[in-house]
Order: C-alpha cells, then sequence, then structure tokens
C-alpha cells in the first residue's frame, strides 16, 4: 500500500510555474472547487485532445464553481506555444521539480514502452473539494469522455 494522499486527504500545496513564469498551487483555490489533470505530454495526440476537451467544458466547470488546472512536467515556454497552437483556456502549470505535486501524488512514476522502463506522468485527474481535500481520484485515464465524466462529478460535489 502506498502512502500517498488519497480521497479524503488535504491535497498537497506545492507550487508549480505558470506559463508567464509566475507560480500557482493548490491552496491558490481556496474556496473553489478543483481539478488538476495530469498528462504526460505537450502536444501529443491524447494529451491535445484532452487538453481540449477541458478548456471546451471551461464554462461548464465555471458554472459548478469549478476551476481547471492541467499539469505536466513541460517547461512553461513548451506549455505557452501549446496553449497558443491550440487555443487552450484551461490553465496549465510546469511540474517539473524534483519533490513536486506529482511525485507527491505518486503520478510522477515508472511506466514501460517497448520493453522500456522509464519515469513518466501518469495520467490521473484529482478532484478537490472547496475545503482542500481530494473528493475523486481518477488513475489511468482513458480521454474519450474523461472531461464530461469529470464535469459530473464536479457538478455533483
Amino acid at each position: 500500500m502506498s502512502n500517498f494522499p488519497t480521497i479524503g486527504d488535504a491535497i498537497p500545496d506545492i507550487a508549480m510555474e505558470t506559463p508567464e513564469g509566475g507560480s500557482v498551487k493548490p491552496s491558490d483555490f481556496a474556496g473553489s472547487k478543483l481539478v488538476i489533470f495530469f498528462y504526460p505530454k505537450d502536444d501529443t495526440p491524447g494529451c491535445t485532445t484532452e487538453n481540449k476537451d477541458f478548456s471546451a467544458l471551461q464554462a461548464d466547470f465555471a458554472a459548478a464553481g469549478t476551476k481547471l488546472l492541467g499539469v505536466s512536467k513541460d517547461p512553461a515556454k513548451k506549455h505557452a506555444k501549446f496553449i497558443a497552437k491550440h487555443g487552450l483556456t484551461a490553465p496549465l502549470a510546469t511540474d517539473a521539480e524534483e519533490g513536486g505535486l506529482s511525485d507527491a501524488l505518486g503520478v510522477w512514476a515508472e511506466k514501460q514502452m517497448y520493453g522500456k522502463t522509464y519515469m513518466g506522468m501518469v495520467r490521473a485527474t484529482y478532484l478537490v473539494g472547496t475545503d482542500g481535500k481530494i473528493a475523486r481520484i481518477w488513475d489511468k485515464v482513458k480521454v474519450a469522455g474523461h472531461a464530461e465524466e469529470v464535469l459530473a462529478a464536479a457538478k455533483a460535489l
């Protein structure tokens, strides 16, 4: 059993870099519900679709009192290009430092592809309540329909 935060635990309050060079952390969203979606890499097919899906539903999330934050290890400059290229409206953050939020949650993990083992971002989503506690976790996310499923859970929270 891992000792990573789980449902009912407070989301670790670890700062990440914004594409503009500022910083953002979960406590910045206190009083709102927050969806943090972790994805492997900017501008890859699944990650682009996931970011576009969350961006397309941003107004619906806002109406449900829910903020969005997409997180990968990509550098801030790459995030800025990704946002501009695809017209993304869901904010992004870079969790590049060791000991970052993805490490604290266990979503920066060992992965395998073509028989090779490497460290990578697990596609996972966390729904955090207005109290800063984790209300729902989706791990090993499949992109199709995911943003809609998260929206339904946010509305129900």
